[in-house]
């Protein structure tokens, strides 16, 4: 399966051939969350931090309650020197799934 290649080459750190699997996946199955949510992260680890943003927001429209994705949108955010947009976020994925990284990212004692 494509998806399972894709997750391989993002490991090995070719984020743009995992996108390019996952672009066929997704136009098969656009409504694959998952596969969204490996495309946003492979997008954001070759730095194309718009789609990876798009990506990410899509995730978050079809499940407003994950922590992971809140928390890759604001590293993304982070990285895009948008630090405002990156704290709401930061604390979204913490209050959702209180982890040790998610907590400390938040900073919510500053």
């Amino acid at each position: 399966m494509d998806f399972r290649a894709a997750e391989q080459l993002l490991a090995a750190r070719d984020p743009r051939g995992a996108v390019k699997l996952l672009d066929e996946v997704i136009a098969a199955h656009p409504e694959n969350t998952a596969a969204r949510l490996l495309r946003a992260r492979a997008f954001f680890a070759s730095a194309q931090l718009r789609a990876a943003e798009l990506e990410f927001s899509i995730v978050l429209e079809r499940e407003p309650d994950n922590a992971f994705a809140h928390f890759a949108l604001a590293r993304t955010y982070e990285r895009a020197n948008r630090p405002g947009q990156a704290r709401r976020h930061f604390r979204l994925a913490a209050a959702l799934d209180p982890q040790p990284e998610y907590l400390a990212a938040a900073r919510f004692d500053g």
